[in-house]
């Protein structure tokens, strides 16, 4: 039986939806997974926050010895293999921006005033986060105190 130009276009097509819907689903996979820190490198992120508990806080610094916000967690991050740049704006530049309902463990948190970031952290859980928070003080985990932050995810 001949084929018509119309069925030959309308199989064409088909084709042509069915391939693109395989290369975009096989896209958003490989996506997702590789943004995404495991479970183990969650946990990880967080103790290794957590061991660097009392260390000084001291502008500019980025560790071992002493630290600013933007400093620690760039360290913490460096030692699961993970490269974030020097400053909390930065940073928040680099991650991909997750709800507060979908945060996680070793998410970033970032605080910000009149649209710029000044300072961040990481989430530790029940609504904590371990961070260098300002002269004077040492890294410390603590209960956030607002809810004017966003939250970003190290990819």
């Amino acid at each position: 039986m001949p084929r018509t130009r119309g069925s030959l276009a309308r199989r064409l097509l088909l084709h042509a939806v069915l391939l693109l819907g395989i290369v975009l689903a096989s896209c958003v996979a490989a996506g997702s997974a590789a943004d995404a820190l495991t479970r183990h490198q969650r946990h990880r992120v967080v103790h290794v926050a957590a061991s660097k508990a009392g260390t000084p806080y001291r502008w500019g610094a980025t560790g071992p010895r002493a630290f600013d916000c933007s400093g620690y967690t760039r360290w913490v991050f460096e030692r699961i293999g993970a490269r974030l740049p020097r400053t909390s704006r930065d940073q928040d530049r680099a991650v991909r921006h997750v709800r507060r309902a979908d945060r996680e463990l070793g998410d970033l948190v970032f605080f910000s005033s009149h649209h710029r970031v000044y300072h961040v952290g990481i989430y530790a859980g029940s609504n904590t986060i371990w961070h260098a928070p300002h002269t004077g003080s040492r890294v410390s985990r603590e209960r956030l105190w607002t809810n004017d932050v966003s939250y970003g995810r190290v990819r």
